[in-house]
């Protein structure tokens, strides 16, 4: 990770994810005030999130972000609903239905779309394609602005939609303290890159098994970290919240059982410290981002960031990390094998 070329597209991209930053602050305060002026006049009482893969972790880390500072109940829509059982809904008046992609083509996702707007839902679309068939299915769309993204594996993308959440609610709550945390984001996520995350790259090439660690702000970006572990390293990685370890998982953690914790850096934290703790104390190999816990293999992180810029940083580090594992474990983490950059399901 020392070296400062990039070894793969997918790594090249991910640092880029600092001018998508950039590209969002020049061009978002034109862009949602009239979303943010239509969620305060018609407040929603619900909002569900619709998305897959990548996109999906995204809304997850939008539905907590949604919840703590909007008070507004959120749920995850499973597209299949829509496009396979062919449900109707009987109204969605003063609901915000959000869908989060990155080409903005999948027929699941269209097809939900669809429902939810003929059920008089607002749809708001996150996507990062020009121009694409679920902008044209929604109510209102806001770019993520990444640019083209060429690798199959995404990264300045996922970390656009986290960033394009983080606008979407500051100016829906009309929070002065989000907004400063936004104006920071290019340069924390440079520092972020900057991290040197090698003991982890190493301690990982042999690897087979390992859980990734969140919860809260950051169980979304544990379950991106899982599936790039998977799809890039071919690591069989799984992503459990901190809260649910104990009600099960936890039965086949033994010595030297590799887990990588991402701690948030809000209420949160104590209780995913203390876990880290008692988990190093049951023999596990444990990598801690965002905390210090004695034992363990702790990760670089930068300190004092809002809670809600903390995930983008991390996950930022994250991608430097397993694009430098891929290569190291002899795979291409630009070509994941069986895998396609546009994925479309019904």
């Amino acid at each position: 990770m020392g070296d400062s070329r990039p070894s793969s597209r997918m790594e090249m991209e991910a640092q880029e994810a600092a001018l998508v930053a950039e590209r969002q602050l020049d061009r978002y305060p034109r862009l949602l005030p009239e979303i943010a002026r239509r969620l305060r006049q018609s407040p929603p009482r619900l909002v569900m999130t619709c998305a897959r893969g990548s996109s999906d972790h995204a809304a997850s880390f939008a539905k907590h972000l949604i919840e703590t500072h909007s008070s507004t109940p959120t749920a995850s829509h499973s597209p299949s609903v829509s496009s396979i059982f062919r449900t109707k809904w009987r109204r969605l008046d003063d609901t915000l239905f959000l869908a989060i992609s990155q080409s903005g083509q999948s027929p699941d996702l269209l097809l939900s779309a669809q429902a939810a707007l003929e059920a008089g839902a607002f749809v708001l679309s996150m996507v990062n394609a020009d121009s694409s068939p679920l902008e044209r299915d929604s109510s209102a769309t806001l770019p993520i602005l990444a640019g083209p993204e060429r690798s199959v594996a995404a990264t300045k993308s996922y970390i656009g939609s986290l960033l394009a959440v983080v606008h979407l609610v500051a100016e829906w709550t009309g929070s002065d303290a989000l907004h400063r945390a936004l104006e920071s984001s290019p340069a924390a996520l440079r520092q972020a890159w900057a991290l040197d995350w090698t003991p982890a790259v190493d301690a990982l090439l042999d690897v087979r098994d390992m859980y990734v660690i969140g919860r809260g702000s950051t169980l979304g970006i544990a379950e991106e970290t899982a599936l790039k572990l998977k799809e890039t390293c071919g690591i069989h990685a799984e992503a459990v919240s901190a809260a649910e370890l104990r009600h099960g998982p936890i039965a086949i953690v033994g010595k030297d059982f590799p887990i990588l914790v991402l701690a948030p850096n809000d209420a949160a934290r104590p209780s995913v410290e203390a876990l880290a703790a008692d988990l190093v104390e049951r023999g596990a190999h444990v990598f801690a981002a965002g905390i210090e816990v004695a034992g363990a293999t702790n990760l670089p992180s930068i300190p004092d960031l809002h809670a809600a810029l903390t995930p983008a940083t991390l996950v930022m580090s994250v991608y430097k990390a397993v694009a430098a594992l891929s290569v190291a474990r002899g795979f291409d983490p630009d070509s994941p094998p069986n895998l396609m950059k546009v994925t479309e399901t019904r």
